[in-house]
């Protein structure tokens, strides 16, 4: 297995801010506040979470190729 990237860059679908957030190693995380517009980010449908929508890299846990579905438990 490669090497996990722990960086993404992640782009605000409100007002379309980029900037780089380390991700959790062993987890997905759920909600990200633009640090531009403070609109809250959460996954699309079908994601996992906020990297995995909106990064420029998915979350390690999904890096790994385990079958992350935090996002569809949440949302219940």
């Amino acid at each position: 297995m490669g090497q996990l990237i722990l960086i993404s860059n992640v782009t605000c679908p409100e007002c379309g801010h980029e900037e780089a957030h380390q991700m959790p190693e062993d987890a997905c995380q759920f909600f990200l506040e633009c640090p531009k517009c403070e609109a809250l980010l959460k996954p699309l449908p079908g994601d996992c979470c906020v990297f995995c929508s909106y990064g420029t890299a998915p979350c390690p846990p999904v890096q790994q190729g385990e079958n992350c579905s935090a996002g569809e438990e949440q949302a219940n």
